[in-house]
């Protein structure tokens, strides 16, 4: 089915961190991100008051102290976003309703491990084979959790998939 506004495919991900230069490191490290720009420099923060209420539905109070984008090597960007304000929920889990986790891709599963825990993280498992139609002999994926508690997903699928006899269609692979 052809839409005339064509969506491509994801440009960011936003995630709202507590520290904004910590997270740069985190992804640098465990996902090779690179400091793309600054849309709102620390030095020029804090932004808040009613036009970002309107304009980012958050409470009444709450400031943005820090944008930043980043680039990672091969897929979307990843856009950090710092907050202070009166009310802050802590970060979603799975079961959560909403966005709940960020996935990426890898070609070394146990290095990306290695690094999600150098850089401070959590890996919850061992690397697990994907499921059903997903599966393959070296197709795995294993949950992590970044140092402010946010899931990452880490998932390698080098081998072909069963769902893929069925059908033409093929999910995106960066």
């Amino acid at each position: 089915m052809r839409h005339i506004h064509e969506p491509r495919g994801i440009d960011h991900v936003g995630v709202t961190v507590p520290d904004i230069e910590a997270a740069s490191e985190f992804f640098a490290r465990v996902l090779g991100a690179e400091v793309l720009y600054d849309t709102l420099p620390r030095a020029e923060g804090p932004r808040g008051g009613r036009e970002t209420t309107r304009r980012l539905g958050v409470p009444p109070g709450a400031e943005q102290v820090a944008v930043r984008m980043l680039s990672l090597p091969h897929g979307p960007g990843i856009e950090l976003f710092e907050f202070h304000g009166p009310r802050q929920r802590a970060a979603a889990v799975p079961s959560d309703l909403g966005w709940q986790h960020l996935a990426c891709y890898v070609t070394d599963l146990p290095a990306a491990c290695a690094a999600v825990r150098e850089a401070g993280g959590t890996v919850l498992d061992q690397p697990h084979g994907l499921p059903g139609p997903e599966a393959g002999a070296r197709n795995r994926f294993v949950y992590c959790r970044t140092p402010w508690d946010s899931t990452l997903e880490l998932l390698t699928y080098p081998d072909p998939m069963p769902y893929e006899s069925r059908t033409p269609l093929r999910r995106w692979t960066p």
